[in-house]
């Protein structure tokens, strides 16, 4: 089997893991990454496009097979909650809606531990709100991740969560339970459970991928 991949966000945490394994895999002959910056990597399988995400595009004759969605900011870093919520709902949304518009099956999208369109918490509020929309799309599969506090170096140094990685570090050995959902997860692992998800045999609809799930596939 060859299929085309259709990634947004290949310069982050999750996404740069994610990269490196479609590039690596067999599975796929071709890979188009979407960017707002060049990345650096080079492989014969990469078609990256330096683009606007406000106007993302395919050529009308591209077809996709599948698309995974590794985009994510922080407030903090957006500065405003409507800024955060174009990247984490805005941008998800749309990137949804051209790969269905070039024949993907399958999209895979990071959300969030907690996701849901009730929560008084405006990040899994706004989390749930995507889930909601996405499974409008009618996608064949969509595969929703939900991983809780990611580990990992990324590009960006960001305080607020260095912080909260060392000490979710540090209480991993005592989160069993009922808490062994809120245990924190290298980035790289659940870059690994978006390629097994789409390269496995989980079905049709909509398949949810909790945390602690993440950690079997």
């Amino acid at each position: 089997m060859s299929k085309v991949a259709l990634i947004a966000g290949a310069t982050g945490l999750v996404g740069s893991h994610l990269m490196d394994i479609l590039l690596k895999s067999p599975e796929y002959t071709r890979v188009i990454s979407f960017v707002r910056r060049e990345s650096g990597v080079k492989h014969e399988k990469l078609d990256e496009r330096i683009i606007s995400f406000d106007g993302m595009k395919l050529l009308p004759h591209e077809e996709i097979d599948d698309v995974f969605c590794c985009l994510g900011t922080t407030i903090k870093k957006a500065k405003t909650k409507h800024a955060f919520k174009k990247v984490d709902y805005e941008y998800p949304i749309q990137l949804g809606k051209l790969g269905k518009a070039h024949g993907a099956k399958q999209y895979l999208v990071i959300s969030s531990i907690g996701a849901s369109p009730e929560s008084p918490f405006f990040y899994s509020k706004v989390k749930g709100n995507l889930e909601k929309e996405l499974k409008e799309l009618h996608y064949l599969s969509l595969h929703l991740f939900r991983p809780s506090l990611l580990l990992g170096e990324r590009q960006e140094f960001r305080l607020g969560e260095k912080a909260g990685e060392i000490f979710s570090r540090a209480l991993r050995p005592v989160m069993v339970g009922r808490l062994k959902r809120y245990r924190s997860i290298p980035g790289k692992q659940v870059a690994y459970a978006m390629y097994r998800a789409a390269v496995g045999t989980f079905g049709e609809g909509v398949i949810i991928h909790e945390s602690e799930r993440i950690q079997e596939l």
